[in-house]
């Protein structure tokens, strides 16, 4: 394939689509929930903004975390001043979704009402807030027990003039990152992605007015622009000057996807080359055609096709090798030294770090890759449970490129994931 057809074809299949439907009808019944307690207008869906990616148009399919603010009207700001102010505001509104949605989740969560949808696995996060003479909003915090400013206004703004600027690359940009997080596992929010996104083109005019035939060239760019990055605890996001926490460090795994990158591009119009680029952004990449045709069953299974993605929490894993005779060694150790495992050795796979509240459940994928795989006919690549109480055991069998991934599965949606590669020598 073409690389203007390989990222045709991935920005299309990015695109929010058919979900963006059920978003309207949901945004709107909460709204007119809140309209008939706090203007007793029965049905009316004004008073509304969608803020965070959806309202930036930066998010894509699998979206999960929908922000809204509902504007309450000004005359009632008096009555909730004061210490508890924010949290009888917060309260208020809970209540009232609660009487429109008997059976849903629905609690208050610091500064939102969150409204986790069985159905979807849309979680809706409602922020009442009063709107300034500045376009500004006050929103309320329960744990500061005040109200703050927030301005997703100006952020929208600036999203919208840069994408402008750069013939739409902008939002191109911001969801390949956002597919890249989703794919690799980087614990890094949607308002900081469209922030660094939105720094890189500020630096550079090169990609201004390129076409999808050149956009192999701009995310080999973007990413070596990431990697490159200081360690900071914050960004100013664009727009709004206001500031975005770093959750976890993005750097290593934008060198890997900047090496990635390198070698799509040398493999360029070779079936190796889709696979490259698919190892970056993931499944939306699609595969070469003449892939298709194996003589081996192709077991692979993709968590994509299970749950949604969107990735909000660090999870990494590791893997203990032990063999008779010899002392357990880490398998992330062995890699940093380059050694290939020899068959015939224990695996122990288990979750080293893992930030996401509980309780949530746990996947793993044991992909078998190469000739050997294919002519024993033993790939793999099943999304199955934990064998052990610590994790996932397998046993080293044939050589080959082998890889194990984690998926931690929280509300129906995959919140975080990691992979680990186990490189097999040959018999000896």
């Amino acid at each position: 394939m073409k690389t203007s057809e390989i990222f045709d074809a991935l920005l299309t299949n990015l695109k929010v689509g058919d979900t963006a439907d059920t978003v309207a009808s949901r945004r709107d019944e909460i709204t007119k929930a809140l309209n008939k307690d706090f203007r007793s207008k029965e049905g009316s869906t004004d008073h509304k903004l969608m803020v965070g990616s959806y309202g930036r148009h930066t998010a894509i399919e699998g979206v999960s975390d929908l922000d809204m603010i509902f504007i309450l009207p000004p005359g009632i700001r008096a009555n909730y001043n004061g210490d508890t102010g924010p949290r009888r505001m917060l309260e208020r509104v809970r209540d009232d979704l609660k009487a429109r949605y008997s059976n849903t989740d629905i609690r208050v969560d610091q500064c939102v009402v969150r409204v986790q949808f069985k159905s979807n696995a849309f979680k809706f996060e409602v922020q009442p807030a009063f709107q300034n003479s500045d376009g500004s909003f006050d929103y309320p915090d329960t744990v500061s027990e005040s109200w703050k400013v927030t301005k997703p206004r100006a952020e929208i703004e600036a999203t919208k003039e840069c994408n402008d600027r750069t013939s739409t690359n902008m939002r191109h940009l911001a969801r390949m990152a956002r597919a890249w997080k989703n794919a690799n596992g980087v614990n890094v929010g949607g308002l900081l992605i469209d922030t660094l996104v939105h720094r890189f083109f500020a630096q550079t005019n090169d990609y201004d007015s390129a076409g999808t035939g050149s956009f192999d060239l701009m995310v080999r760019d973007f990413f070596g622009f990431l990697k490159d990055e200081p360690d900071k605890d914050y960004y100013l996001a664009l727009g709004s000057n206001q500031r975005v926490k770093v959750k976890a460090r993005f750097q290593p795994k934008a060198k890997k996807a900047h090496n990635r990158c390198l070698e799509a591009i040398a493999n360029e119009s070779k079936a190796s080359a889709n696979q490259k680029w698919r190892e970056v952004f993931g499944t939306a990449v699609p595969l070469n055609a003449t892939e298709s045709a194996r003589s081996f069953d192709n077991t692979e299974e993709f968590i994509e096709q299970e749950y949604p993605v969107d990735i909000q929490y660090t999870l990494a894993i590791d893997c203990a090798v032990t063999q008779n005779g010899w002392r357990p060694a880490s398998l992330r150790e062995v890699l940093q030294v380059k050694s290939l495992l020899l068959p015939n050795k224990e695996l122990d796979f288990a979750v080293t770090e893992c930030n996401v509240p509980g309780p949530y459940d746990v996947r793993w994928k044991v992909l078998n890759q190469g000739d050997e795989a294919e002519r024993r006919n033993k790939i793999r690549g099943q999304i199955v449970r934990s064998n052990r109480a610590t994790g996932r055991h397998e046993r080293t069998e044939f050589r080959g490129d082998h890889l194990v991934e984690c998926y931690v599965v929280k509300d129906g949606i995959v919140v975080a994931r990691d992979r680990i590669d186990v490189p097999i020598s040959a018999n000896l």
